[in-house]
C-alpha cells in the first residue's frame, strides 16, 4: 500500500520573497531540486499586491511533503508571504499532514525572525498600521514567524550560495 506522501503531486513547496531571492538563491535551489528529479511547486507568476493566497497555492502547500521557507530581509514585508507561512505552519502542526518545514535564513538572523527585529520590526510596524483592525491576522503572522524560527534550518550569510544548496536538497 502506498503512503499518502508518495501520491502527492509535489514533493517540495518553496516559499520565498521574489525580489530578494528569485534570481539568485531560489533559482539555484530550484535547479538543484529539478536536477535530482524532485517535483517542486514554484510560483512563477507575478503576484498582485493586496491579493490573498489563492486556492491553487493553498492546495500546493497541503499536497507537498516538504516546505522550504527562504526567509530574507524583505520576506515579512509581503503579506502574501506571511499568509503562505501561516498556511505552511498550520499544515505542519496537523499530525496527519506530515509536512516537514525547512527554514533557510537568507542573510537574516533566526533571532530577528523569531522576535521580529530589524527589518522584520520595520515591516511589522507598517503592517500594524495597515491591519490595525485585524489583530488576529497580525497575531497569526507573528506566531508563524516564531514557530518557523524555532525550527532547525540553514543560515546563509556570506557563503557561496551554490554550495549552500546541498543541505536543503
Amino acid at each position: 500500500m502506498e503512503s499518502s506522501s508518495s501520491c502527492r503531486p509535489n514533493e517540495v513547496f518553496i516559499s520565498f520573497r521574489g525580489e530578494d531571492t528569485r534570481k539568485n538563491f531560489v533559482s539555484h535551489l530550484l535547479s538543484a531540486l529539478k536536477d535530482r528529479g524532485i517535483r517542486t511547486y514554484f510560483d512563477e507568476d507575478n503576484l498582485q499586491k493586496g491579493q490573498t493566497i489563492g486556492h491553487e497555492l493553498v492546495k500546493a502547500i497541503e499536497e507537498s511533503s516538504i516546505a522550504i521557507v527562504v526567509l530574507s530581509c524583505n520576506y515579512v514585508s509581503s503579506t502574501w508571504c506571511l499568509d503562505e507561512l501561516v498556511k505552511i505552519m498550520e499544515c505542519k502542526n496537523k499530525i496527519e499532514s506530515g509536512l516537514i518545514v525547512f527554514p533557510i535564513f537568507y542573510h537574516v538572523n533566526a533571532s530577528d525572525v523569531r522576535w521580529q527585529e530589524n527589518s522584520f520590526f520595520e515591516a511589522f510596524s507598517i503592517h500594524e498600521v495597515n491591519f490595525k483592525d485585524d489583530g488576529e491576522k497580525l497575531k497569526s503572522w507573528r506566531e508563524a514567524l516564531t514557530q518557523v524560527a524555532n525550527l532547525a534550518g540553514e543560515e546563509i550569510r556570506g557563503q557561496n550560495e551554490a554550495s549552500c544548496i546541498k543541505s536543503p536538497v
